[in-house]
């Protein structure tokens, strides 16, 4: 499975430790940015990410900023992304399985790096549930 992952310079340390993570575990990464905690603009990084998850580059994306609220703002203003924003590991379950999210957010400067890694495994590994009435209420978000 191929992961697109971008940050602005708040997500940055905790970018460069997910995409380490995430190559040990096995799976490719894609790396859109930021490199350096010198100052950007988030928007630039959702959406490439989010663009790369819609075009089908990638099958999931992880995007970061010191938030994780405005990068995910950025990411869900490309059509077919439902990015959610992530603090603790229940939520990122929940969102795989009922709202099928295709984009992590976190806030680098909100999680610690440990509960970080957990959310991350968490939202790889589950699977939407495919019942009828979350693909009804996505497919409603979509319209």
């Amino acid at each position: 499975m191929k992961v697109a992952i971008g940050c602005d310079h708040g997500g940055f340390v905790l970018k460069e430790l997910v995409k380490e993570h995430l190559i040990e575990t096995g799976y490719e990464v894609d790396d859109k940015g930021c490199n350096s905690l010198d100052s950007v603009d988030y928007p630039a990084y959702g959406k490439a990410v989010a663009h790369a998850v819609a075009d089908g580059e990638a099958d999931r994306g992880i995007v970061i900023c010191t938030t994780g609220i405005g990068i995910s703002i950025a990411a869900n203003k490309v059509k077919g992304i439902r990015a959610a924003l992530c603090s603790d590991i229940t939520s990122a379950r929940l969102t795989r399985e009922h709202n099928d999210a295709n984009v992590l957010a976190m806030g680098g400067a909100i999680i610690g790096q440990m509960l970080a890694l957990d959310i991350v495994d968490t939202f790889m590994e589950t699977e939407f549930s495919e019942m009828e009435k979350h693909k009804r209420r996505i497919a409603a978000i979509e319209d």
